[in-house]
């Protein structure tokens, strides 16, 4: 019997500077979207993807062209893409200390059940439900109806939005969390070198 290919999705990180870590406001903001989608060009580039271009749509959400995905996100030290021939979502957010009111905010009783409840543990739910909601292009308008159903490993869980199961992988890097949408997909991860 012949075995499924496995697609391969190369989820790009990139750093910023610490010159660009300066900038402030809009200049920064600016800065950090180019930065951004340098690294989808990245992501398509070694998937040997076409991208057509970054159009968005009306609320700012990434526009597949030619069954071409991309999603991209930033913080001040890092940026992040990704392209997909499927629907696709990354997130980064820097680990740092959480108040117990924001768990409460983003997690439901059954979802705080699923490990302990840490830094890194919200922030692993947090970046796997904005990959979710950026792959659905719902954006944080469907946080409510986004839930973290099960966890499989240290390194993917699974996410349910409308009752469409989503499987979700994470890495950290240098205090970094990072998810991405990964369902079938083997992932390739970049980092700086």
């Amino acid at each position: 019997m012949p075995t499924r290919q496995t697609n391969i999705i190369y989820p790009v990180i990139l750093e910023v500077s610490l010159k660009n870590r300066k900038l402030t406001g809009r200049e920064q903001v600016a800065f950090l979207q180019k930065h951004a989608r340098q690294a989808v060009a990245v992501s398509a580039r070694r998937g040997s993807v076409d991208l057509p271009a970054f159009e968005k749509d009306s609320r700012g959400a990434p526009l597949a062209r030619n069954g071409i995905f991309w999603s991209l996100a930033h913080k001040p030290e890092y940026v992040a893409g990704v392209v997909a021939k499927t629907p696709t979502g990354i997130d980064i957010e820097k680990i740092r200390p959480v108040r117990a009111g924001l768990f409460e905010r983003i997690t439901d009783e059954s979802e705080r059940q699923l490990g302990p409840l840490s830094d890194e543990f919200f922030y692993r739910f947090w970046t796997a439900k904005e990959a979710v909601l950026k792959a659905t292009r719902m954006g944080l308008a469907g946080l409510s109806r986004c839930k973290i159903i099960r966890i499989l490993d240290a390194d993917v869980l699974e996410v349910a939005i409308d009752g469409i199961k989503w499987r979700v992988t994470h890495r950290i890097y240098d205090h970094h969390l990072i998810s991405v949408t990964s369902d079938d997909h083997a992932i390739d991860w970049c980092f700086p070198s």
